[in-house]
């Protein structure tokens, strides 16, 4: 036999060390501080202004909080709806944006305006449009480009009224 046994010193410490040990790790489990919600979305959002990819997208609709039916209470934003393209696949996502309150003017929120949208190239479905430190939306439709309509030259066409 292997000549161990339980009144063996270093058996015993062995043992002891060990439940100490997953007594150790338990406790730290039990007691360890979870991330709240806000504090994964924070950093979500985060995580994609610092690595995410840029592309176009488009305004769908806005939610607005239930509020009191008061004249000078101002209008707040809950989701922004979105939708984007990447490979033929088209993405429709909405944002909360309560939190965010700060850093979205509802005055200056218009539907089917152009937006830019940060994505996850991983994950192209994980996607914002607004941040504490970065914001795709835009506050005029001037940011698409146009280009003037050409002005024919047709000599049989009559001239403009006035």
């Amino acid at each position: 036999m292997f000549g161990l046994s339980l009144h063996d010193p270093r058996v015993i410490g062995t043992i002891a060390g060990v439940v100490v040990c997953i007594g150790g790790v338990a406790t730290w489990l039990v007691l360890r501080r979870r991330p709240t919600a806000e504090e994964i979305e924070r950093e979500r959002r985060a995580q994609l202004v610092r690595s995410g990819r840029i592309i176009d997208g488009t305004i769908l609709d806005i939610t607005e909080l239930e509020t009191p039916d008061e004249p000078d209470h101002p209008r707040e934003i809950r989701f922004v709806l979105y939708k984007y393209e990447i490979g033929g696949v088209v993405y429709e996502c909405s944002q909360e944006v309560t939190a965010l309150r700060d850093f979205v003017n509802p005055a200056e929120l218009r539907l089917s305006f152009p937006c830019s949208v940060r994505y996850d190239t991983h994950r192209p479905e994980n996607s914002i449009v607004v941040a504490e430190n970065w914001s795709g939306l835009r506050t005029t439709a001037e940011s698409v480009p146009t280009r003037p309509l050409p002005q024919r030259n047709n000599p049989h066409a009559s001239a403009p009224v006035q």
